[in-house]
């Protein structure tokens, strides 16, 4: 690029933006505050990538799990001390104190983490892995951030792991599938650790269509994350749908190291 920009193929631009190319492993870790305090609220990575081995164009998620095997403890205590807590300082000394769930999207390399994004939401498919682990009910959480009392309430996980892997339409991301009919997902027996969440779904004539895009989410939780992995791919499999498509290698970093 910098070629390209001595040669002037730029000519229209007189600025430039030259950022840092951050290579490494991507992770999200999230926090809950109320103006005042703050507390862990879990971690997860997400494969945003359409293929196998994270190959293939960006999506908005392929799948997901938690917690985060990057994320050690060494690491944790840089992403609070050096990320989370001087943006919570910086926020608060403007006069706009963050209330609610703050969500660091980073890129770690050698125990070094990176901030390249946040939000003030909880991420999709993160959400599913994040509430499969979460033990604490989910409004005592939130109700206890708008009283400014949420160092009143002890948030627990679950240790097993949790996964979740997406199923999208054939195509997507860079082409629009039509309207197919999804057969059979009333008919797949789940077991209390199992869970088979809609997304780009409707119903019609008591039947369930959807018109392309992330479709369905099927979830697990276990002790391991490779049993868990192997839930979701049995429940997939079972889905009567032409037009489904899915990654089989979800989580598979944590899994093969």
């Amino acid at each position: 690029k910098c070629k390209e920009i001595n040669q002037g193929k730029f000519k229209s631009s007189k600025k430039f933006v030259i950022e840092e190319f951050l290579s490494g492993e991507e992770a999200s870790y999230f926090i809950v505050s109320d103006g005042k305090n703050y507390k862990f609220f879990g971690t997860a990575q997400d494969h945003k990538r359409i293929g196998e081995g994270d190959t293939g164009p960006n999506t908005g998620g392929m799948g997901a799990y938690s917690p985060s095997n990057i994320i050690t403890n060494k690491v944790e205590e840089k992403i609070k001390k050096e990320i989370i807590e001087p943006t919570l300082k910086g926020l608060k000394k403007l006069g706009s104190p963050f209330v609610g769930i703050l969500y660091a999207g980073l890129i770690i390399k050698d125990d070094q983490p990176k901030l390249i994004e946040y939000n003030i939401r909880l991420g999709d498919p993160e959400c599913q892995v994040l509430m499969m682990r979460l033990k604490t009910d989910l409004l005592k959480i939130i109700l206890a951030c708008k009283k400014k009392q949420i160092n009143k309430v002890a948030i627990n996980w679950s240790n097993k792991k949790a996964i979740t892997i997406v199923a999208s339409s054939k195509g997507y991301p860079n082409k629009q599938s039509k309207i197919s009919e999804i057969k059979n997902t009333e008919e797949i027996l789940l077991n209390n650790n199992q869970y088979l969440f809609h997304a780009s779904t409707f119903k019609k004539n008591n039947k369930i269509f959807t018109s392309g895009g992330r479709v369905l989410n099927a979830t697990a939780i276990n002790k391991n994350l490779r049993s868990a992995r192997s839930e979701c791919i049995k429940i997939l499999k079972k889905i009567n749908w032409n037009d489904k498509y899915f990654r089989s290698d979800i989580g598979w970093r944590a899994i093969n190291n």
